[in-house]
């Protein structure tokens, strides 16, 4: 079955676009009719970068681990577009291979920088203007933070750290702004098949998919849920 959104009217921002799962996220807003705001700090022509910046896409370059840099890429989208009615908050990596007494503290610094930082930040200086258009944050949590595990604890802790921050948000923004997290097992993504390339890729979630849940916890489908915290793993 065909699932169709119509954002049409709307403005979202999408971090983290440059790579596989934000501009999959972007790539579906902008074919849902919304006009993207797609931030990131690698630019769309770098030869990493995933991200299509045709049509109704408008690429915002940003370090959003700096408070500074994120009010200045928000403030500047609302005054290009009028209003801000989602958020997306993709940008996130992972780090892991040693156990927590092996562990460097730049990787512990670095990945609660990447991966809760930046939600923190980007939905601080959301918010205000979220609550005038009564949008939504959908937030990228993971299965792993739901339980302790050999070798990527400071990760999982990032994304358990991303949990409790959207149900926080929900809980201060009752009818006004939701917010929500999907929490996905692996990405079917270029670089986790080549981290893990003996693995069977059919059974990972691509990033569309993932999409595709993004779309409906913004869409007026998901207009009585906030708080949650959804899998998004199928059978990975």
């Amino acid at each position: 079955m065909t699932v169709n959104f119509d954002f049409d009217g709307k403005v979202a921002l999408v971090t983290g676009a440059s790579g596989a799962l934000g501009s999959a996220v972007a790539h579906a807003f902008r074919d849902a009719g919304a006009t993207v705001a797609a931030a990131d700090i690698v630019e769309p022509d770098d030869e990493d970068a995933l991200l299509d910046p045709a049509g109704d896409v408008h690429f915002y370059q940003g370090d959003f681990t700096d408070e500074a840099d994120v009010e200045r890429v928000i403030d500047q989208i609302v005054a290009d577009h009028g209003r801000l009615d989602y958020v997306a908050n993709i940008a996130g990596t992972w780090r892991g291979g040693t156990p927590i007494d092996e562990t460097d503290v730049d990787t512990f610094d670095f990945l609660f920088d990447v991966n809760l930082k930046t939600m923190f930040l980007t939905s601080k200086h959301a918010v205000p203007h979220l609550r005038e258009t009564e949008g939504a944050i959908v937030s990228i949590s993971a299965r792993s933070s739901l339980e302790g595990g050999e070798g990527d604890g400071i990760y999982r802790a990032t994304k358990a750290g991303v949990r409790l921050l959207t149900e926080t948000i929900a809980e201060e923004n009752l009818g006004t702004v939701r917010a929500n997290a999907v929490m996905p097992s692996v990405i079917d993504t270029p670089m986790n098949r080549d981290m893990m390339s003996s693995s069977d890729f059919s059974n990972w979630v691509t990033p569309e998919q993932i999409a595709s849940v993004i779309m409906f916890l913004c869409s007026d489908a998901a207009a009585v849920t906030s708080g949650a915290a959804v899998p998004v793993y199928g059978e990975a």
